[in-house]
């Protein structure tokens, strides 16, 4: 069956659009001025999208948004960690470039006054999918006027208006919003709670933990989880505002880490990660143990986080478990805790492990601790059946003698969050 006429359009201009702002074009009036849609064409495909599947309105939404799309309300968008390591250092691999479109530029430059009019006009459309557009766009520009449009949205009757509002204010970054957000961790739409917690993990303020940490408590598991993770944005600033997150958002992630929700308390234990917080060690620990493998897995990654010596004997659980990843994950977390009291049990995985990518791991972790115990098992091992297994023997002695020149390993070290 042919394609509809909407369908043809929103995909024309979604490509178009996504290959860059339009050329530069001189004007009598002064220099060339590069310009994106107009309010025209932005109404327009606006338009059309309201008669488009939800599928291409989600397309051509990320394209508007500069590629941004972010939370809406499912449970497929939540911002949950789908965590990996922080990648293991690779001998002569060199700086990695952020990845990044050529002429993408911040949402908020790339519509004028005019065309964020045409955004402003859907704000209260029917179409979830137009509402979380015009959300994100409008949230970000911070044009004048408009907070007190999402304010209004936030007191609307309709529950969809009000998450609707809660995007919006949690995109603006605005901490006038705060007293706002606060109310709706009490709303009665559960949805409307998880885009509330959502809000107020964005803006990354102190004075948020409190009703964060009421979310935690929340009937709902969708909510406990994205307030988990949002008790885990406030750790990497050092802005004022943000003095005593950690410990009040620590004993909140802590308890999370008991939830009866899997995905609750992998969530928790990525945000005490995050929070790289010492006092959640042995509530950590305990969690190494627990009966899901992907909690497993973020329980070891936060622990080499934080790093702490303290975690080896409860890290090293990890590398006698039944999922090769969470062993893969246990060696990466003791390298980075860098501790020699790891070498003995890393020792035994690299000679023993039936998995080549573990003994990769373990491999790369005895060279991370470059501990002289270590020398006489890695000799023995240059001659490994794993290819990958022979390389990384071969860097981790390197490392005594600086001879490691052109030798590159490649851990696939890996932790996957299961729908």
């Amino acid at each position: 069956m042919p394609q509809s006429a909407p369908l043809w359009f929103a995909a024309a201009v979604a490509l178009s659009f996504a290959a860059g702002p339009a050329p530069s074009v001189p004007s009598p009036a002064g220099p060339a001025r590069t310009s994106d849609l107009d309010s025209a064409q932005v109404a327009r495909l606006l338009t059309e999208l309201r008669r488009s599947d939800s599928t291409v309105c989600e397309l051509a939404g990320r394209t508007l948004t500069n590629g941004w799309w972010g939370f809406g309300g499912s449970e497929s968008e939540v911002p949950m960690p789908m965590p990996m390591p922080t990648p293991m250092p690779m001998p002569m691999a060199g700086p990695i470039a952020p990845m990044m479109e050529p002429g993408f530029r911040h949402g908020s430059d790339r519509y004028d006054d005019h065309a964020l009019g045409a955004f402003r006009t859907v704000l209260r459309d029917p179409s979830p999918c137009l509402r979380n557009i015009a959300a994100r766009v409008l949230g970000r520009a911070r044009r004048k006027g408009d907070f007190e449009r999402f304010e209004s949205l936030l007191h609307d009757r309709d529950p969809a208006l009000r998450e609707t509002g809660a995007l919006a204010l949690g995109t603006s970054g605005d901490r006038r919003a705060l007293d706002l957000l606060r109310t709706t961790v009490k709303d009665a739409n559960p949805a409307v709670r998880t885009l509330g917690v959502w809000a107020l993990g964005q803006l990354e303020d102190a004075t948020a933990v409190a009703p964060l940490a009421e979310a935690a408590r929340d009937e709902s598991p969708q909510v406990r989880r994205v307030a988990a993770w949002a008790l885990g944005q406030g750790g990497g600033s050092a802005d004022g505002r943000m003095g005593g997150w950690v410990g009040q958002a620590a004993d909140a992630l802590m308890a999370l880490l008991r939830d009866r929700d899997a995905r609750v308390r992998m969530t928790a234990a990525h945000a005490l990660g995050q929070l790289e917080s010492r006092p959640a060690i042995d509530a950590l620990g305990a969690a190494v143990r627990d009966p899901a493998a992907e909690v497993r897995s973020t329980a070891i990654w936060a622990l080499g986080q934080i790093e702490g010596a303290t975690s080896v004997p409860l890290v090293a659980v990890g590398l006698k478990d039944a999922e090769p990843e969470v062993r893969s994950l246990a060696a990466w977390a003791l390298g980075q805790i860098d501790d020699a009291s790891a070498v003995d049990p890393l020792l035994a995985v690299v000679k023993n492990d039936s998995d080549p990518e573990v003994r990769v791991a373990a491999a790369w972790a005895l060279g991370q601790i470059d501990s002289p115990r270590a020398t006489a098992t890695l000799e023995g091992l240059k001659d490994d059946r794993s290819p990958s297994v022979r390389r990384a023997v071969r860097w981790a002695l390197g490392r005594s003698d600086g001879d490691r020149e052109g030798i590159r390993i490649h851990p696939r070290v890996r932790m996957r969050m299961r729908p």
